[in-house]
């Protein structure tokens, strides 16, 4: 039996409703029955219409990437066979509905037909639930619990009427004996494993709320933009049951603005958005950093420029993170590296924002923000969480800026301090008064990038792996880690010594940690997912190192096997 598998679903939806949510039942239900679970999606850019795909790799061990080739495709039409069959491994089958299309039999060596939409109107009542026909067809063919499944799917649709409910129930039931009286070979069969503790399944969107929420997030303000929209839904709904307030603004410049308002009252504050809304911020993004004020822009990088690759991933907005301001303006960038590391890394961004009282953009990408990853359940009361240093109640002449060894000044908060001060985007002096003077300006914004000094010393803010003694590293940032990790161990069995170094704080960088690593290895190569290789530039730069850009700029991620073939191209030149 195999100990992973892959699983795509795929479909145009314009004309078959529930292509990601099949995947998403699926995932939910694997991950319930002790599977390990990493998951990648597309969605069409258009409105309405345009291929649609889900894929969910499972296994009874750690899933470090989403899987390359396919075990099984669950093709709704033609075009979806056509688009993902090329991926299928030679000993992979389809599972088609036969209503819809069928299959060249050169084209596809293995095939499983079901009349999905033929059940779905004569048990549901109408074509749109084929879908959980489907769901039922492969989830007999997988071996998951019927309970398991039936509950996810009582999940998906509970808040919809008891008929539509019901009808549902019969289109998985009746997908379900389907494939148990048209049986095919049970290879896709994975054991599942026993496991000891208890673990969570979250989008890295929904692990970036989540983490946000127990960091004392208490006010979010966002507009929709794919693919961060998921953040603000949640919030939305979620931030209630903590005395919390989220708003849908008019627009980015708005959603910005507001959280620098409610920061300046004494709340932790959260926008998300994409590149073009970041662009959007970028005036504000500046005011928070004069006025120093702890803020938190998750940033769900898509491909650019202009609109792109609205539905695709990309990590092409780190130039703008780092740079992106008129005047020079102080900020951390950070990057976490999978879906557990959102929820972590988002803590820390809120920690970082309160303890040196300033923004953080925390930049995530479509691949990451929308897939969706098992994680151990963490223990809540470990978990550090910092707070601004407060001025004193009633401190006689208070300087809100006053120039400090840290670059950090205590804050009065309005209501709840009688000291005042005013808040304003204009140079000032330690009063917060309006002051152009060339030495003040001077003081000040030393005072500012002190911060950064700072900052760049905190630990906890690399992951280094592999070989010790490697003469070859990586160096890499952001959703890129997973496949790296799967390429070094493939390397590994191979007899080949490569370690890696993920950063995960990309402004200011950990200087110490990344000297140590250069040090270490005598070739330095760099992934990212994008066309100039902004990391790469960066650590050239600063570094004066001579290392090997490996840039992939195609809308999705890495796979393990371009990793590992650079790396054994390196080494053969060695």
């Amino acid at each position: 039996m195999p100990n992973s598998l892959t699983l795509r679903v795929g479909g145009d939806t314009g004309t078959t409703t529930g292509v990601i949510s099949t995947g998403e039942m699926l995932t939910i239900a694997f991950a319930r029955s002790q599977y390990d679970v990493f998951t990648f999606r597309t969605n069409p850019a258009e409105i309405k219409g345009g291929q649609a795909m889900f894929q969910v790799r499972i296994g009874n061990h750690p899933i470090l990437a989403q899987g390359t080739t396919l075990d099984l495709l669950v093709a709704y039409d033609g075009e979806a066979l056509k688009t993902h069959g090329k991926d299928l491994k030679p000993e992979g089958l389809v599972i088609f509905d036969t209503d819809a299309f069928i299959p060249d039999e050169n084209y596809v060596k293995q095939s499983y037909g079901v009349p999905m939409s033929s059940i779905a109107q004569n048990e549901a009542g109408s074509k749109k639930s084929k879908n959980v026909v489907a769901l039922g067809v492969a989830a007999e063919m997988l071996g998951l619990p019927m309970e398991s499944v039936k509950t996810v799917l009582h999940e998906q649709f509970k808040h919809k009427s008891d008929k539509v409910v019901e009808a549902n129930w019969k289109a998985f039931e009746a997908g379900w004996s389907w494939a148990l009286k048209n049986t095919v070979s049970k290879d896709f069969h994975v054991p599942p494993r026993e496991l000891k503790v208890a673990k969570l399944i979250m989008s890295g969107n929904e692990a970036m709320a989540v983490g946000a929420l127990h960091a004392g997030c208490r006010y979010y303000a966002g507009y929709p933009i794919t693919p961060a929209s998921e953040i603000l839904e949640f919030m939305e709904k979620e931030m209630p049951r903590y005395d919390g307030f989220a708003i849908q603004t008019e627009d980015e410049i708005a959603a910005i603005t507001s959280c620098i308002g409610a920061s300046f009252a004494g709340a932790k504050a959260m926008t998300a958005t994409s590149g073009p809304g970041f662009s959007l911020m970028m005036e504000a993004l500046g005011l928070a950093s004069m006025v120093e004020l702890p803020l938190v822009i998750v940033d769900c990088q898509r491909g650019g420029p202009s609109t792109g690759l609205p539905t695709k991933t990309e990590q092409s907005d780190l130039n703008q993170a780092v740079f992106g301001s008129h005047g020079e303006a102080p900020r951390v960038v950070m990057a976490p590296s999978n879906v557990k590391d959102c929820f972590f890394g988002i803590i820390k961004a809120f920690n970082i924002a309160e303890k040196y009282q300033i923004p953080v953009i925390f930049l995530s990408d479509q691949s990451l923000s929308q897939r969706t990853q098992t994680f151990t359940l963490p223990k809540l009361s470990s978990i550090e969480i910092w707070d601004r240093v407060l001025a004193a109640p009633h401190e006689e002449s208070y300087m809100r800026y006053k120039l400090t060894e840290n670059g950090v000044s205590p804050v009065a908060i309005p209501g709840r301090h009688a000291s005042t001060y005013v808040a304003t985007g204009l140079e000032h002096n330690e009063n917060g008064d309006p002051n152009y003077t060339p030495a003040n300006h001077f003081r000040m914004m030393q005072k500012r990038f002190k911060k950064l000094e700072n900052i760049s010393k905190e630990k906890g803010f690399t992951r280094r792996f592999g070989d010790d003694h490697a003469k070859l590293g990586i160096i890499s940032w952001g959703s890129t880690e997973g496949p790296i990790e799967q390429a070094i161990r493939t390397a590994n069995k191979a007899g080949i010594e490569v370690a890696a170094l993920q950063v995960k704080m990309l402004h200011p960088l950990p200087d110490e940690e990344i000297r140590n690593f250069l040090n270490s290895v005598e070739q330095v190569l760099v992934p990212e997912i994008n066309y100039t290789g902004q990391f790469n530039q960066l650590i050239r730069a600063k570094y004066m190192v001579d290392t090997i850009p490996l840039n992939k700029c195609a809308g999705v991620p890495f796979s393990p096997e371009e990793i590992y073939n650079k790396i054994e191209e390196i080494v053969s030149k060695s």
